[in-house]
């Protein structure tokens, strides 16, 4: 494998299932979707069957901490041998130039590993690699005890670089007829089609090297975003799967002592993305509250006292029409249930800049003292609105904020408060399908191969 030191880049050695296996059932969703909606992992379930799948190496996040956990990991982890023994999986060394067709759009993506001696996930990072969004430390335990003796990953982390230019991942697109097309196929559950080819051309592979750096070259960042120029540089920033990443990271570094520096565990396994790709969006991600256990509208006059002021509508769209259209004088989020029906919440003169960041800053001591028995991060105003209206939720809508800002937001303001912002909706996640080993095993291409030259 071929290591770029100076950009954080390994050229990784990927798994593939072998002819034969069914892409559609072996493919599934991210673990951390539809977490409040078990019927769609009930469904998963029944379309795959005892056929081989990654959702048999994966934990969806719905069984996360319940009962019989320990139990589900051991048999991931024993499946994940099992497949390798089997030969299921079959190794190829390179990028591999993905497709994503969902909804209307298609999103383009190169799958490459990334140095996680390179990404730091703590508050105020400047690392070359860094978190959008704040990182819950406390969420990284039971997600590590999954990657912990595991001989795979498998990713849903999407990750972004600013390449308005199109200098990266647009060359290798516009090649892809002179490509071996490795797979191609209809996603489960309405989720559309992926399409994956492999970059074996020297040129090419060259050519993504070449312009990410010219990406991390630390004048042109100063020159792009109006900074001194010794302001560290922002190459890579997380799109999607924020946790993930940062459960590689801290298992890493439980590692690392004992394992040395050439150690696959180093490296983690993502999709690269362009923020300016047509093909992606971003979309805000909603909160619901379960076991509502006190009165939230009268928490909110308490915390915001004549800031607040609640206004209320006659139905969802009607709601949504209002949070979307915005408030120079405050800003809104919309409410539906908590013992009311559908309505807007406007808080004057708030201290964070985002609505998301005023929620998250009140919902977190709330929860935290009892006003509820749960929260869950919701995709789609609709479900929000569906489970929000539930007896004793309460479902809360917040507006979308624009991809085009997020490199610049997060080098000057650090990180985005948490769960701000999804790149599409929950059916337009990612899917499991590449891997990567993550032990020293013959089975696994030596990680300390000779790093490539920087011209």
């Amino acid at each position: 494998m071929k290591n770029y030191a100076d950009i954080g880049v390994q050229i990784p050695e990927i798994f593939l299932p072998k002819a034969g296996i069914d892409p559609h059932k072996w493919a599934a969703i991210a673990v951390d979707q539809f977490t409040s909606q078990p019927e769609y992992w009930a469904e998963v379930e029944k379309i795959i069957g005892e056929a081989p799948s990654t959702f048999h190496i994966t934990l969806p996040e719905i069984y996360l901490e319940k009962p019989g956990e320990a139990e589900r990991i051991q048999q991931i982890q024993q499946t994940m041998r099992d497949y390798l023994a089997a030969g299921i999986l079959e190794p190829r060394e390179g990028f591999i130039y993905v497709e994503r067709t969902v909804a209307g759009k298609t999103r383009k993506g190169l799958m490459m590993a990334l140095d996680l001696e390179r990404y730091d996930y703590t508050k105020g990072s400047t690392s070359l690699i860094r978190a959008t969004e704040g990182t819950i430390v406390e969420r990284l335990p039971p997600r590590m005890k999954i990657r912990t003796g595991a001989p795979l990953e498998l990713p849903h982390i999407l990750v972004l670089i600013d390449d308005p230019q199109r200098t990266v991942l647009e060359p290798v697109g516009a090649a892809k007829a002179s490509l071996e097309k490795l797979y191609d196929f209809d996603l489960m559950l309405d989720s559309g089609h992926l399409t994956g080819y492999a970059v074996s051309n020297p040129a090419l592979e060259a050519g993504v090297i070449a312009a990410l750096r010219r990406l991390a070259d630390l004048q042109a960042f100063a020159a792009k975003y109006g900074l001194s120029a010794d302001q560290p540089v922002l190459l890579f920033a997380m799109g999607d799967g924020n946790h993930s990443l940062a459960t590689a990271k801290a298992v890493w570094e439980q590692m690392k002592p004992s394992v040395g520096m050439n150690h696959p565990a180093r490296y983690a396994l993502i999709e690269l993305e362009n923020v300016h790709d047509e093909g992606l969006e971003f979309e805000p991600i909603h909160r619901v509250l379960f076991g509502l256990k006190s009165d939230i509208y009268a928490a909110l006059a308490e915390k915001f006292g004549a800031r607040y002021t609640y206004q209320p509508l006659e139905s969802a769209e009607a709601m949504m029409r209002r949070v979307n259209a915005g408030d120079a004088s405050g800003q809104l989020i919309g409410f539906i249930g908590g013992g009311k029906g559908f309505g807007v919440v406007k808080i004057a003169q708030p201290e964070a800049n985002l609505p998301v960041g005023t929620l998250q800053a009140f919902l977190d001591p709330f929860v935290k003292q009892g006003g509820a028995e749960k929260i869950d991060y919701v995709h789609g105003a609709d479900v929000t609105a569906r489970l929000g209206a539930l007896p004793g939720n309460v479902g809360m809508v917040v507006p979308g904020m624009g991809k085009n800002e997020l490199f610049k937001t997060v080098i000057l303001d650090g990180a985005l408060p948490r769960k701000t912002f999804s790149m599409g909706e929950a059916k337009e996640k990612r899917f499991y399908v590449e891997a990567r080993g993550i032990q020293s095993s013959a089975r696994f291409t030596d990680c300390a191969a000779t790093p490539a030259p920087h011209p």
